[in-house]
């Protein structure tokens, strides 16, 4: 398993490399440009090629994207469905550019709209954006919350992937915080055993291309996402501990998205924090 955790790319693409190294990551998580904002940002061919360079030599070994929060695929509105199968685009071919394991998306919300449709129209998104880009792979994010949100069950990930053409290029991103909030007991080794079990049946372990490491501040189905600090949420040491030492989850990239203790996003602590879990639910399995 490949821990590491979210870090900014501002000052240029290698800043983002200098930040994972100096808070012990294995792996990072970036976004392509601001998240909450329509406007591509283009890096710098420069910034591209030291950050592949470094990412071929240096202790970092993957690179993951975030694509945009303001994406919703689903939307039926013309305007906001223009805008995200565009960002969606731009995220996969700067994954292209820069040699990422994938682009990590929300796959968006029905607002109200019938769910059969909102499902269709994420998956004409993501053919679309496939046909417009040429390797990265796109990982459709489990998520938590009320609002029509979709993605919440394996069922309607599996239906995703279906409505995706079953494409190989398309796979998935399991957050246990949103596991968690969505109804899944994952809180010790034999209930994520039967949850993966689940995940397996209904997805494909084959389809697992991510982990988001966060523990919840909600309880178990509360339906609502909000990221607590490592071990301080409702998944607390063992939880954490069995997500990070399962052994179908080897040699994934395992990134944590926690707050921080200041409030800015992960740090040193946080990093050490999660290998050291990943360490205890390692020894407890023998």
């Amino acid at each position: 398993m490949l821990v590491g955790g979210h870090v900014s790319p501002a000052g240029g693409l290698p800043k983002a490399l200098e930040r994972g190294i100096e808070r012990g990551c294995d792996a990072i998580q970036i976004f392509n440009q601001s998240p909450r904002a329509w406007r591509a940002h283009q890096h710098a061919a420069k910034d591209v090629e030291e950050f592949r360079s470094g990412l071929a030599e240096g202790p970092i070994k993957v690179v993951v994207i975030h694509a945009v929060y303001l994406i919703n695929c689903a939307s039926k509105e013309p305007e906001v469905r223009a805008k995200s199968v565009a960002a969606l685009v731009h995220a996969l071919r700067t994954g292209d550019a820069i040699g990422a394991h994938g682009v990590v998306l929300h796959p968006g919300s029905a607002v109200g709209e019938p769910l059969d449709e909102a499902l269709e129209r994420v998956g004409e998104a993501v053919l679309h954006a496939l046909a417009e880009s040429d390797s990265c792979p796109l990982l459709l994010e489990n998520t938590a919350g009320a609002g029509g949100t979709l993605g919440r069950s394996f069922a309607e990930l599996a239906d995703l992937l279906d409505r995706a053409g079953g494409d190989p290029r398309v796979g998935v991103c399991l957050d246990c915080c949103h596991m968690l909030a969505s109804g899944l007991d994952i809180r010790t080794p034999a209930g994520l055993t039967e949850v993966i079990d689940d995940f397996d049946r209904q997805v494909g372990l084959d389809r697992l291309g991510c982990l988001h490491v966060n523990d919840s501040v909600t309880p178990l189905g509360s339906n609502r996402d909000r990221h607590a600090n490592l071990p301080d949420g409702e998944l607390g040491r063992e939880g954490l501990a069995a997500f990070l030492s399962e052994p179908r989850f080897e040699g994934l990239p395992a990134l944590l998205e926690v707050p921080g203790p200041d409030g800015k996003g992960v740090d040193a602590a946080q990093i050490a924090m999660a290998k050291e879990l990943r360490r205890q639910g390692l020894v407890r399995r023998g």
